[in-house]
């Protein structure tokens, strides 16, 4: 049967669609969040509530949604300062003394471990937290892409802290952790904890978890009972805090970060040299002669 000329026009209307939606190319660039997390100014998260705050610029004009790609040409400020170019994705080791917050401003005025880093140190993030009395290792990058990945639970990295717990505990009393328990209407994975030893009036344990919740571990201890008063982050996946002093920072070589981050190779190592082409032998034609 014969198409009516409405359906037609219709017919033609939605075909003309079709091929806008099929013809329609990406805007050049990247996602003006991605390109302000890549250069270390916030994660892409935090960059994009930093864009509905209206404190970022691109051409000298502010932006109010993350919906922009941009591309080297444009100029970008954020919080009246030009963002540079995106510098290569390193990562670092920094022991956090007991007594800092993990924070870039404190609204109470208390030192945080920015205050405390190297000045030598570029502007950098870091993965996760530590709270004021918690001590030991924090990785911090100056990529806000990675610093996301890191952080998500999907990524599966195991966090080990030794902890120092008020009390006499038995192994039997960290059952709760060990299944998951719910506090506060918060529920908290499954914890790995060992008993290690009793010291005095305290007793030491060693706890793996895979995720960061605040104040995951206390809250925990607290509510089978016992008082957590001293926390040291031990490890942080393949990372270790080793022999690093407190307020110590170490880089971890680029190899090491590419491997165990799963970066593509574009991260060049700079302590391992491109081997050279070697040189190709050329072979002599079998059952031909050479011609005079």
């Amino acid at each position: 049967m014969p198409l009516t000329a409405s359906e037609t026009c219709l017919s033609q209307a939605r075909g003309m669609r079709y091929g806008l939606r099929m013809n329609k190319t990406p805007p050049p660039g990247d996602r003006i969040a991605k390109v302000l997390a890549r250069a270390g100014v916030a994660s892409r998260r935090e960059a994009e509530r930093m864009i509905e705050a209206g404190r970022v610029a691109v051409n000298g004009k502010v932006i109010d949604s993350p919906a922009l790609n941009v591309t080297a040409k444009d100029k970008i400020t954020a919080d009246g300062k030009p963002v540079s170019e995106p510098e290569p994705t390193r990562l670092w080791l920094y022991h956090k003394p007991s007594g800092l917050v993990t924070t870039t401003r404190d609204e109470k005025g208390r030192a945080t471990i920015f205050d405390k880093l190297p000045e030598d140190m570029p502007r950098v993030m870091s993965v996760g937290r530590l709270d004021l009395n918690s001590e030991g290792l924090l990785l911090l990058t100056n990529d806000g892409g990675i610093k996301r990945k890191l952080e998500l639970p999907a990524t599966g990295w195991l966090r080990k802290y030794r902890v120092r717990v008020n009390g006499r505990p038995k192994d039997e009393d960290f059952a709760p952790l060990r299944k998951g328990l719910v506090v506060d209407g918060e529920r908290f994975q499954p914890m790995t904890v060992t008993l290690d030893r009793q010291q005095g009036a305290n007793a030491w344990l060693t706890i793996g978890l895979r995720e960061g919740k605040n104040r995951e571990i206390r809250r925990a201890i607290e509510d089978i009972g016992f008082a957590v008063n001293r926390l040291l982050r031990v490890s942080y996946g393949p990372f270790q805090l080793g022999t690093l002093k407190p307020g110590e920072v170490e880089e971890i070589r680029r190899r090491v970060m590419r491997d165990q981050l799963g970066l593509d190779a574009e991260v060049q190592t700079e302590d391992t040299p491109k081997r050279p082409a070697r040189p190709q032998r050329k072979r002599p034609t079998v059952g031909k002669k050479p011609r005079k």
